[in-house]
């Protein structure tokens, strides 16, 4: 192995002069080092607006949603509270009641999400402190009911904090219309205002206390479900199969924070596998530039191939040979790919060489996050293609035969 290792690095690494088959050589470890280099920077930006995403879209979001979906359910709802509080994985969860109520102002109506939640866990599940911008998050004063609001709906009603919002429900209708009586409504306050950068929440949603979401929905003491936040969101598809084993399918339904915007993490997904595969061609075309070179090299180094076999080289060590010296262009231009994709990722991360403008978007730089687990899975499919090129060559020099070789020598 020593043998086959120190050759392949004199045929690579120890020319006196600069000849064709170099130049392809110096080319193939250009194209590897750009395509690994530009695959870590892809596919870091696709890291960084992933988790950018989820951020924003988990500021309101839970872990995990319990629905009622049947009367059954909803006549039993409480009776999962015991469920809960043994799971050791729920790092805390709250009751809610959500649904479609008219908002009107001065004038203004809007249809808009009204959620009710409870007062003990609205800031452990839905971090509703850590978005207000105006206002403040006490909202449960049952002497003067106050909901927090979107900052775009806000915008939308002309409200601000201490303006009063009438809150016209849907429950019973029919019955108002055809009995001439008023439909179900309540006054309140804004006590907040909260920007959560989500634009479905910002631009739709009002949070209120729970038991004013029961009076305009008619829930009396009922609510909907359970919001769910964990101790670790990786965990939420175990701990969904784990509750759709304990809960009645007819019942109940279970989703995660994936399943909120499923739609949106598979498109995501698929532009992160399609920019992965275009700019994996970079190292491929780079790879058949090894496979050219060594190609040459093979019928440029036919005598010494035939005085290594006369020397009593086996023909395995004659392949070695040949595929060290690819596997050493492929370890060479990922080596370098990598130090120029991490230096780049580097450089946009901690001084931010390439800014956005924050009036058009939500962020000021170009996000990036650097995963471990990218550099080798780029690594190895680099060096995979790598290995695969030299293959091909590296047994044509293997069936060289010595005697035609070195037949006039």
């Amino acid at each position: 192995m020593i043998f086959e290792s120190f050759i392949a690095k004199r045929y690579l690494l120890s020319k006196h002069k600069i000849n064709f088959i170099t130049i392809i050589s110096i080319i193939s470890i250009a194209g590897i080092t750009v395509g690994v280099a530009a695959l870590i920077v892809v596919l870091s930006v696709f890291n960084g607006f992933g988790s950018l995403v989820t951020d924003y879209l988990m500021n309101l979001d839970p872990h995990v949603r319990i629905t009622a979906i049947s009367n059954e359910g909803e006549k039993n709802i409480k009776n999962l509270e015991q469920l809960l509080n043994n799971q050791p994985d729920i790092k805390s969860y709250s009751p809610f009641i959500e649904g479609k109520v008219l908002a009107y102002n001065k004038g203004i109506t809007q249809v808009i999400n009204l959620k009710g939640i409870d007062e003990e866990s609205v800031n452990k599940v839905y971090k509703l402190n850590e978005n207000i911008i105006y206002g403040d998050d006490k909202f449960f004063d049952p002497k003067s009911p106050k909901v927090v609001i979107g900052l775009q709906l806000a915008d939308r009603l002309q409200t601000l904090v201490g303006d009063t919002l009438l809150l016209i429900s849907p429950t019973n209708i029919e019955q108002s219309l055809t009995q001439l009586s008023l439909p179900l409504s309540k006054k309140i306050t804004i006590g907040g205002i909260f920007c959560s950068k989500n634009n479905e929440y910002d631009e739709g949603y009002i949070f209120c206390n729970l038991k004013d979401a029961q009076y305009l929905f008619r829930y009396k003491n009922n609510f909907q479900g359970y919001d769910i936040r964990l101790n670790n969101i990786n965990d939420s598809d175990k701990f969904k199969k784990l509750l759709l084993t304990q809960l009645n399918p007819n019942n109940y339904s279970v989703n995660t924070w994936y399943d909120f915007h499923q739609e949106l993490y598979s498109v995501m997904q698929v532009e992160r596998w399609t920019a992965y595969i275009i700019l994996s061609l970079i190292i491929a075309v780079a790879t058949f530039n090894i496979l050219g070179s060594l190609s040459m090299s093979v019928i440029e180094k036919r005598r010494d191939i035939g005085i290594l076999r006369s020397m009593g080289a086996t023909e395995n060590s004659v392949l070695k040979i040949f595929m060290f010296e690819g596997l050493l262009i492929g370890i060479l231009g990922t080596l370098l790919g990598v130090i120029l994709g991490y230096l780049v990722c580097y450089v946009q991360i901690h001084y931010n060489i390439y800014p956005l403008d924050p009036t058009q978007y939500k962020i000021d730089s170009l996000p990036m996050e650097i995963r471990i687990s990218d550099f080798f899975f780029i690594s190895g499919a680099s060096m995979l293609l790598s290995f695969l090129a030299s293959l091909y060559p590296a047994k044509r020099a293997a069936k060289v035969n010595p005697i035609s070789a070195i037949k006039w020598e």
